[in-house]
Parts: structure tokens; C-alpha cells; sequence
């Protein structure tokens, strides 16, 4: 039997060549793709994919709040990280929200296979460029240092502030996440209580840092 794969990438090249290369895998098969993480949740559900490669950092939603709405139902399926950063930010937040896998975009395309392959096996798999990071990571866990901690956000607050960060209006954020514009407020104001920021610049500078969405999304 293949291996069926989901891809979600914003950028067109990059889903291009992955297909391109899985495709030419043995037992390998790409079902869909998509530039956005909301669409990766749609389609995880609709098609039950074995595997889905997800970029970190996407407009609308990013990778990390896509893998954990993935991870939260009873699936199957396996998340893959696929992306630029090796901050130990993203990495951990990543593989706190259900990664089976994280890679960096310049590793070599051959080892997105071999991550697959690994994660199939029930495994988990790092690059090794992030190896050492996921190490002090744990390291400064262990002896009471600073280590990456959750967001002290809820997910429908991360959603809603990486759509303000994006530069969507209160209409625009109801529409996409289906709410009334009251409720959106009734969140933005909840945001920045916890936050304790009181400004769209803020917000949006704290969003880029954590890693929910990036300056060019």
C-alpha cells in the first residue's frame, strides 16, 4: 500500500518540488496540496491521509495551530514539519501541538522521505541541524532553566490573533472563523488583558515572535 500525503506550503515552488520528488518515491503518494494551514485541517479530515507536511509559518493559520487541530481528533494521521526556522520556539511548540517530525527547508530533499518513512514506523525524526537545539532544549527543562513554554492563549485566541496580525478587520476574522464581529472583540479584548498589550503594532510584533505568523504571511 502507498503512503498517502498531504502537503501545505504558501509557497508554490516549494509544494512543486516535494510532489514532484515524493512522487517519483516508491509507495509514496500526494493526495492534495495547499498554501494554508486551515485547508490542511479540512483536508486531513476529508481524505485521512497517512502523512501531512506542514509549513510553520503560513498565512490565515499557521503550522502549529494546524497540527494541534489535526492531532486533537482521533486521527491517524502523522504531522510533518517542514520549515525555514530552527528556533527552538518553533521547534517545541511544534512537537508540543502532536509533530511526529521536524526538518529544516535546507536539508536535503532525500531525507523528507526518510522522515516519512521514520514517522510511518511510529518513530519520531529531527534534522540534524536541530538536533543540538531540541537538546538544550530539554537540558535547560531538566535543570530549571528557561525552556519554550504553551502560549497563555486559548487556540481560538492564537487564531484570532494571528488574523489580526495579518492585518484582518473584525469582519474579516468573523467570516473566516464563522463568529460575530462580537465575539471577535469579545477575543481581541481577552488577548490583551492576558497579554497585557494594548496596541495592534504590539500584538502583531508578540505574534511574529512567537512564531504565529511572519512578517511577509
Amino acid at each position: 500500500m502507498s503512503i498517502k500525503i498531504v502537503l501545505a506550503d504558501d509557497h508554490k515552488l516549494i509544494r512543486d518540488g516535494l510532489r514532484h520528488f515524493l512522487e517519483s518515491e516508491q509507495q509514496m503518494e500526494v493526495l492534495a496540496e495547499t498554501d494554508n494551514g486551515r485547508d490542511a485541517v479540512r483536508l486531513a479530515a476529508e481524505l485521512e491521509p497517512d502523512v501531512v507536511i506542514l509549513d510553520v509559518s503560513m498565512p490565515d493559520m499557521n503550522g502549529i495551530e494546524a497540527a494541534r487541530q489535526i492531532n486533537s481528533g482521533r486521527s491517524r494521521t502523522k504531522v510533518m514539519a517542514l520549515s525555514m526556522h530552527s528556533d527552538r520556539r518553533f521547534v517545541a511548540r511544534m512537537f508540543q501541538a502532536g509533530a511526529a517530525a521536524y526538518l529544516v527547508k535546507d536539508t536535503a530533499i532525500e531525507e523528507v522521505a526518510d522522515a516519512i518513512r521514520t514517522v510511518i514506523d511510529g518513530k519520531m525524526y529531527l534534522s540534524p541541524q536541530i538536533t543540538g537545539t531540541v537538546i538544550d532544549d530539554y537540558v535547560q527543562h531538566m535543570t530549571g532553566g528557561t525552556s519554550s513554554s504553551p502560549l497563555p492563549l486559548t487556540s481560538r485566541e492564537q487564531e484570532v490573533l494571528q488574523l489580526i496580525a495579518e492585518g484582518n478587520s473584525t469582519r474579516e476574522i468573523a467570516a473566516i472563523l464563522c463568529l460575530s464581529g462580537k465575539t471577535v472583540d469579545t477575543h481581541r479584548r481577552q488577548i490583551m488583558d492576558k497579554l497585557d498589550i494594548h496596541s495592534i503594532a504590539e500584538l502583531t510584533k508578540y505574534a511574529v515572535r512567537e512564531g504565529l505568523t511572519t512578517i511577509d504571511a
